[in-house]
């Protein structure tokens, strides 16, 4: 058991989130029990996610996509509806957004070149003037496919590719919608670029691009941050823990 307010500031200052410029209203958005017996981590924080985090008696959520913004992506009445639910069943949520892609422990983005096993890794992609992705480099040129068969397999996804190379060595990572970093990655002439999903307005840039591009969707690429807090707060608080899978197909 954990008291609420030692992981929020055990998260604040670990994930660095009162100094990172973002949308995100990052930090403890909903208090509920002061104790915390056990914690779910979820990609979104939508209704589905705080149903289950109750089935599994979870007293706390954390999770990559909150529920307060500084420009709200829901209706009011459907954010005062989750935000309700977690009070009645006193669930705290936690949301850590823009600290959650780049932090270089435990963010999505890392992770991302840590389960394509990328060498040389170094910052890249450049988000209000802050790089939030990561660049690196395969020991030798990897077929695209098979780049694309791991990330299926690892993240449970169904990646889409344009490939303009078919061998790759250099790599640009950026998790979820960072797309609008293509055109730093064909800049710096890396091979390909990774990221989640594509806009309709990026459609012809990808098929215009120079370098090849792999989409390995927007929620599949964004598990991993979640998931490489959950080892850090179990053994840090003595907490149970649990991954709370609520999949967009996107």
């Amino acid at each position: 058991m954990a008291e609420r307010d030692d992981i929020v500031k055990f998260l604040n200052k670990e994930l660095n989130v009162k100094k990172i410029r973002d949308s995100s209203k990052n930090g403890l958005q909903v208090k509920g029990n002061h104790e915390i017996k056990k914690i779910g981590f979820a990609v979104d924080a939508c209704l589905e996610t705080f149903e289950k985090a109750k089935k599994e008696g979870c007293d706390m959520v954390i999770v990559h996509h909150g529920i307060y913004w500084k420009k709200s992506y829901s209706s009011d009445k459907i954010t005062n509806k989750r935000a309700d639910y977690l009070r009645k069943n006193n669930i705290s949520l936690y949301a850590s957004h823009l600290p959650l892609d780049l932090h270089n422990k435990y963010g999505n983005n890392i992770e991302l070149c840590r389960i394509l096993g990328l060498k040389n890794v170094k910052k890249f992609g450049k988000y209000h003037g802050v790089p939030i992705g990561y660049q690196g480099r395969f020991d030798k040129p990897v077929n695209i496919i098979s780049i694309s068969k791991s990330l299926d397999k690892k993240l449970n996804t169904k990646s889409v590719i344009s490939a303009k190379k078919v061998m790759i060595r250099s790599v640009g990572v950026i998790s979820g919608g960072g797309i609008s970093c293509l055109e730093e990655a064909e800049y710096k002439k890396l091979d390909c670029f990774i990221t989640g999903e594509e806009y309709h307005s990026s459609f012809h840039d990808i098929k215009e691009s120079k370098i090849s591009v792999i989409l390995s969707g927007h929620y599949a690429t964004e598990t991993l941050g979640v998931k490489a807090l959950i080892p850090l707060l179990k053994e840090k608080f003595n907490v149970n823990t649990v991954f709370i899978d609520a999949p967009t197909k996107l």
